[in-house]
């Protein structure tokens, strides 16, 4: 039989063949395999090419043949993912608001070269977020890499910090100046993807959005604030910063209709004690940063869940409550009724 043009090709692409046109519900036959490989110019006798079958293994492909009828059906099976942990990655990808629309049809694109054509044709799904705006800055990638080497290297790094202005421009904060953080995590929280640091110039721990970091650089001094991480509990400190907004940590305790006992789990697990107050409701405590966050989520949930304690906290509710009433004064309402 003559030789092909291609022929030094020919591992790659019989592992390219099996890989992409074959799986746990589709096979190939030797004759089908030998013409594959010749839309590449490469021939190939059926001797070499169970021996090359069996060399796949070597590198990672395992090919199994299953007798039907008078011929042997193969495929590819054991791959790295499974099905549905990649729809589960596409999902988390389409729903990710930090992550560009550009860059995610990207990803995607690169995930459905893990499983065959077929399956790829089913990673191609749509995830529809109620409200869900993506972030435009492309830059996100290259920034939590940045953040990543500077914490495996123990540096700190230098950005600037920008927010958006009523004209829908990039207004960089402190006029441009370089914040100069140690970075010591990363958090996703509220949609949204967060560095956590800390400030040596505040002496405090504090969070950015890692979208709203531009012209990020790794500082040539150490990272400071180990002494505050090694007693910090990432998740915790997630759990407590109500849409990673700061404020006082404070120990709260709430007054909470027992149909919103799912939402007290949801928010702060299942180790926290539910203490029964009556047929309809129980208390619980827990530790909050206290923020105008805090008591919008308390707002939200209506007559469901109500502050009891500290005295502290509930006057600032009740003043939040105030300001917001305020802002849809009518005239002859008396404010002291609020």
């Amino acid at each position: 039989m003559p030789k092909g043009t291609n022929q030094k090709f020919k591992l790659y692409r019989l592992a390219q063949i099996m890989l992409e046109r074959t799986d746990d519900d589709h096979y190939i036959t030797m004759p089908e395999i030998m013409s594959a490989l010749g839309e590449y110019e490469i021939t190939a006798e059926r001797k070499s090419i169970y021996n090359d079958l069996h060399d796949l293994e070597v590198l990672g492909i395992e090919v199994e043949g299953e007798p039907v009828g008078n011929r042997y059906h193969y495929h590819v099976v054991n791959r790295p993912f499974e099905l549905p942990e990649l729809k589960l990655l596409v999902d988390a990808i389409q729903s990710s608001k930090f992550i560009t629309e550009r860059k995610s049809n990207a990803l995607i694109k690169k995930l459905e070269k893990l499983v065959s054509r077929y399956d790829a044709m089913k990673l191609q799904r749509q995830v529809y977020v109620s409200g869900r705006i993506k972030t435009m800055n492309e830059s996100i990638y290259y920034t939590v890499d940045a953040i990543h080497n500077a914490i495996s290297e123990n540096r700190k790094i230098r950005f600037q910090y920008f927010q958006w202005n009523v004209k829908k421009e990039m207004e960089l904060r402190r006029g441009g100046a370089y914040y100069h953080i140690s970075p010591w995590g990363l958090s996703w929280d509220a949609e949204n993807y967060y560095l956590i640091g800390y400030d040596s110039d505040a002496g405090q721990v504090r969070h950015y959005r890692v979208d709203k970091m531009l012209h990020i650089q790794m500082s040539d001094d150490s990272r400071e604030g180990r002494e505050y991480f090694k007693k910090l509990d990432m998740a915790d400190y997630t759990r407590k910063s109500f849409g990673m907004f700061g404020g006082k940590e404070q120990k709260v305790k709430l007054l909470v209709e027992d149909r919103f006992a799912g939402v007290i789990i949801d928010r702060f697990g299942k180790d926290v004690m539910f203490i029964p107050s009556d047929e309809d409701h129980f208390t619980v405590n827990v530790d909050v940063r206290v923020s105008s966050q805090f008591f919008g989520w308390v707002f939200s949930l209506g007559g469901g869940v109500k502050i009891l304690s500290p005295d502290e906290v509930t006057e600032q509710m009740r003043e939040e409550i105030r300001k917001i009433a305020g802002q849809y004064e009518r005239p002859g309402i008396d404010k002291s009724d609020f």
